[in-house]
């Protein structure tokens, strides 16, 4: 049977296998961009200024906090030939563990605009911040590894996986890279992880859709309904800078978009988001929706969609 691996980071100041409460809270967020609009506000104001109160408070209330880096951090400027290339500087992640992220997922299409030796730096940046890197590696093996967030009160795995074609950027499985495996590899690999986990949740993280829309497409609800019948839990994904439908299926909830989180974009249809938060026991999986508008850069907590 196949052994997964599970990411371990040295730096990071609690352990949450050690956690002996009866109730685990894991916290996802949208993309988080440290470039564009958000590194003016940054220049003005410091990384501090991108959380608002009511964020830090729900970060504070979890054991896990999940956020979706939409740029690498690193000093490495290698662009990529395409139409929006980012980079964060490497200093700042510091600040995002502070205020409470554990895990940040490179799964997406612009962890690889400063090309494999950026991706690769930013996630040995992401470890000496404290936090652990999700969804890229040294080649597709490690990259499609799911991680394991937390051990109680059970297993609580994250599967992560890039869904679009990155530009100018070549497919090549034995070279560092991110999770993007063909969705049937994706679903044999949420099948292998359930039977072999039979009491774990299991979280699929995808990266997305059509941007700035508002619906999924027909094939993204056929894959995601394939993905609840292999075994997954939960689906919360991002990509469209839009907050997108929530489904339910068969008694599990997907996130076809959460939206974005640390983001630039001003348009009324980009500036609302959700995080999602998890109530995992070891009888239940509780999903709550935490609505969330993005002003000027920073996520506030709203009590309306």
């Amino acid at each position: 049977m196949k052994r997964y691996s599970i990411v371990l980071v040295v730096s990071l100041m609690f352990s949450v296998s050690a956690l002996c409460a009866d109730t685990l809270n894991i916290v996802f967020t949208g993309d988080i961009l440290l470039d564009r609009g958000v590194r003016r506000e940054i220049s003005k104001h410091g990384v501090d200024h991108l959380f608002s109160a009511g964020v830090d408070s729900v970060f504070r209330s979890a054991q896990v906090v999940v956020g979706n880096l939409e740029c690498p951090a690193t000093k490495i400027q290698s662009p990529v030939q395409k139409l929006f290339i980012f980079r964060g500087e490497p200093e700042w992640l510091g600040t995002l563990r502070q205020h409470g992220i554990t895990h940040l997922n490179l799964a997406n299409n612009h962890s690889i605009d400063q090309g494999r030796a950026g991706l690769m730096d930013t996630k040995c940046n992401v470890i000496a911040a404290g936090m652990v890197p999700i969804g890229a590696g040294q080649n597709m093996q490690e990259a499609a590894e799911p991680v394991l967030l937390a051990s109680q009160p059970r297993n609580v795995w994250l599967v992560p996986s890039l869904r679009l074609a990155l530009e100018n950027y070549a497919y090549l499985p034995d070279k560092p890279c991110v999770s993007q495996e063909p969705m049937d590899s994706l679903l044999n690999r949420v099948h292998r992880l359930r039977k072999a986990d039979s009491t774990a949740v299991i979280i699929v993280s995808l990266h997305w859709g059509g941007e700035h829309t508002l619906q999924p497409v027909n094939r993204q609800r056929w894959d995601a309904h394939q993905l609840i019948r292999a075994g997954a839990d939960v689906l919360i994904c991002h990509h469209t800078h839009t907050l997108q439908t929530i489904e339910e299926f068969h008694g599990k909830k997907i996130y076809y978009s959460v939206g974005n989180f640390i983001f630039d974009q001003q348009k009324p249809l980009n500036t609302k988001a959700c995080m999602v938060r998890l109530k995992v026991s070891a009888e239940n999986v509780e999903t709550e929706t935490i609505p969330v508008e993005i002003r000027n850069c920073v996520p506030t907590i709203v009590s309306y969609f």
